[in-house]
């Protein structure tokens, strides 16, 4: 052997090397790490994309949008330029997987173009705030909805929190176990909520059939003129449609399916885009017949005053026998949605752990399952912590302002980078027109609402953000902690059987 290649074992990276023993050669084999499998195609893929998308938003945020609208055709408007919007990000995400393919997303694209402090920032947000808030929103939306199946004596929030508690650690357990297990998980509950999508549009096309529209007539009438209130409505639609983004954390874990001449390289060239472009797309459609098949059945009034609006649709549309079926759809979707956040989104703290941003042991990768589970662990206790306050609007704010801010400077990452690598080859390259217009509208989302109706629940997301700085600098920058956490390290490695797992690309 004259050069040393590399082959992989069960996930495990192997390098090859020459030696000499008593005078004749000998291959030596040592373990350079281990490697996340490449277990998620196409249709899976799109399946994390539809289903982390479609969530707990379609269930709660149309209450809201048509609140901050004051009109049926804005809301409308809103809930489909919120589909254009996420396209438009989604398109300018897949110029950015393509030119910088690591898991991660925003992580690696803010360190690329603006440095590692702010790549930090993110990913403290990320993982103090972000994923665990969205998991503790959702499955508290499917607590709700358990609730909804039994009686209770008014509004108890104990059993609520013990419900979305299980789910949070059962799905931790999935993902832990394996990424197959976690990605046919997605699979099955994708096709479930979109089986519920299709009855609700089903059942409102029926509705508008028999000239039920009087609703729908009233067009613009009563739209707000508020630049606030615009701001807040699209925080509510594209809470819905949060999730858009999900497959660029998972890069690394995506591979082809075709089996004949494409490389992992070349499929992730491919799925990428396509699962990006297709999902956004297939969501915005779904989304749009959804509210107008609300506004149709329930009409304006109805939907402002409901609490779970899918069980009201169904007791209107179905009957309450049958409409029983409805809060077991919405369970499904819930749980979808939170499966794919703690899939996609507990990445972030696998690739900053990964650069030696947080502590290392985050990073290692279970030998057996080629799990990542020490940061699913992490990310399962923040979101159990989230559940502690339980107010699901303060948090869709709180989510959703950090949220817009990192968006927008992964879209300015994506102008920075068309310069400082300009003569790296893309194999996807976006109309600046797309990036740019994203760019503006996120800016808005995040300026508006301070100027013109600022709450604290802004305030204390841009403290949380700044305060990542008094962690960065003695942690990071100065790494003072470095060999504090070697008997953590070597503790955590014995008890969950994992170990390193550094980035080897594709081609080596």
């Amino acid at each position: 052997m004259d050069n040393p290649a590399l082959c992989q074992d069960d996930g495990v990276k192997l390098k090859k090397r020459p030696v000499t023993i008593g005078g004749a050669p000998r291959v030596e084999v040592e373990p350079t790490g281990i490697k996340l499998r490449r277990n998620v195609g196409l249709i899976s893929g799109t399946s994390v994309i539809v289903g982390t998308i479609i969530g707990s938003g379609i269930f709660i945020s149309p209450k809201g949008v048509l609140q901050e609208t004051g009109s049926v055709g804005l809301s409308l408007v809103v809930w489909a330029a919120g589909g254009m919007l996420s396209l438009m990000g989604a398109l300018s995400y897949a110029e950015l997987g393509t030119l910088i393919s690591k898991s991660g997303a925003e992580y690696h694209y803010l360190m690329a173009a603006l440095g590692r402090v702010v790549a930090f920032l993110f990913a403290w947000t990320k993982v103090i705030i972000l994923t665990p808030s969205s998991l503790a929103i959702i499955c508290l939306t499917f607590a709700e909805y358990v609730m909804s199946l039994i009686e209770f004596c008014g509004e108890p929030q104990i059993p609520k929190k013990m419900i979305a508690a299980l789910a949070i650690l059962t799905l931790a357990i999935v993902n832990s176990l394996d990424t197959t297990l976690a990605a046919s998980v997605q699979v099955f509950f994708t096709g479930a909520k979109l089986i519920a999508l299709v009855i609700i549009v089903i059942g409102g096309l029926i509705w508008l059939g028999k000239g039920e529209v009087a609703t729908l007539q009233k067009g613009f009438e009563g739209s707000t003129s508020s630049p606030s209130g615009m701001a807040l409505a699209f925080y509510d639609a594209m809470w819905a449609y949060d999730g858009w983004h999900s497959l660029n954390y998972i890069t690394e874990e995506l591979k082809t399916p075709y089996v004949s001449i494409l490389t992992y390289s070349g499929s992730l060239l491919r799925n990428l885009p396509r699962a990006n472009v297709l999902g956004v797309l297939l969501v915005t459609g779904i989304y749009v017949l959804t509210n107008i098949s609300y506004l149709a059945v329930l009409g304006t009034e109805g939907l402002l005053n409901s609490s779970a609006v899918a069980l009201e649709w169904g007791e209107v549309v179905l009957g309450k026998r049958v409409a029983v079926i409805m809060p077991l759809f919405v369970m499904c979707s819930t749980i979808g949605a939170a499966n794919g956040t703690m899939f996609a989104g507990g990445r972030t703290l696998y690739v900053a752990a990964r650069e030696n941003q947080f502590p290392e042991v985050l990073s290692y990768v279970n030998v057996r399952r080629v799990t990542p589970i020490p940061c699913i662990i992490f990310t399962t206790v923040v979101a159990l912590l989230m559940l502690i306050p339980g107010d699901i609007g303060s948090l869709i704010n709180f989510v959703s302002f950090a949220s817009w801010m990192f968006y927008s400077l992964a879209i300015v990452s994506l102008i920075v980078l068309r310069f400082i690598r300009k003569n790296e080859p893309r194999p996807i390259k976006v109309f600046i027109l797309f990036p740019i217009t994203f760019l503006c509208c996120s800016l808005y989302l995040v300026v508006a609402p301070i100027i013109q109706n600022p709450r604290l629940e802004f305030l204390y997301a841009f403290l949380i953000i700044i305060g990542g700085l008094v962690f960065y600098v003695p942690f990071v920058h100065f790494r003072i902690h470095k060999s504090c956490f070697n008997p953590v390290t070597l503790f955590v490695q014995l008890l969950m059987e994992v170990g390193p797992s550094s980035y080897v690309p594709d081609s080596e």
